[in-house]
């Protein structure tokens, strides 16, 4: 195990600890969402079964005479896929008002890496030497325009095996008080999406303030 010889090593174990208990406390909650909603449909499946049974309670059977039992059509494959891709929209739970700052690294550039990402990775990042395969440009699009739009983005990227990409979210400038709206708003949705492994703010070249470049998880 590694020595924990400075305060800054002290505090990159809090910081990992409180992500890890933040992850755990995300999943259960849903897993018991999924849990309620399940119930709640396997008791309406029960109360409509003994509906219809209370109501031909007093029906008598007709005689099995002249029946001709059909084989049963065969049902359309399933696309499992798409099943799951909807399950993920579904279940996408990322707020707006989560504090991100505890869980960006202390540099100029306020930047993220998930526990388990090496710190050298982030380095390359910081300075452009990981390949921008996509991008997004949120430029004219409201908050929940937005969300939804990273979210899909970013399951496209990890569905096509895509590792760097680039979210431009503006500088603020054109809005009210010119204040950087969703600067912050995107960084709080990355830091709860399992898909991303890091990000920073782009270097110059690649948009600077206006723009983060965010390393994604490989395809599985």
């Amino acid at each position: 195990m590694k020595k924990l010889t400075s305060m800054a090593d002290l505090e990159g174990v809090r910081r990992s600890l409180e992500a890890q208990r933040l992850e755990a406390e995300r999943l259960g909650e849903i897993k018991a969402e999924k849990a309620r909603i399940k119930a709640e449909e396997e008791k309406k499946r029960h109360d409509e079964a003994n509906l219809f049974k209370r109501q031909v309670r007093d029906v008598t059977p007709l005689r099995d005479v002249n029946i001709k039992i059909h084989k049963p059509v065969k049902p359309l494959p399933i696309a499992r896929q798409r099943e799951l891709d909807d399950e993920s929209v579904l279940w996408e739970s990322i707020s707006d008002e989560m504090d991100v700052e505890r869980f960006l690294e202390t540099d100029d550039k306020l930047s993220y890496r998930r526990n388990g990402v090496g710190l050298e990775a982030l380095k390359k990042l910081r300075k452009g030497k990981w390949v921008v395969q996509a991008q997004i440009d949120l430029h004219g699009l409201r908050s929940d325009e937005a969300r939804t739009a990273v979210g899909e983005f970013l399951r496209s990227s990890v569905k096509h095996d895509i590792r760097c990409v680039r979210i431009i979210h503006g500088k603020g400038l054109g809005s009210i008080g010119k204040e950087p709206v969703l600067k912050e708003k995107v960084k709080r949705w990355l830091v709860q999406k399992d898909e991303v492994l890091a990000f920073c703010q782009a270097p110059p070249r690649d948009g600077g303030a206006g723009a983060l470049l965010v390393i994604l998880k490989a395809r599985q």
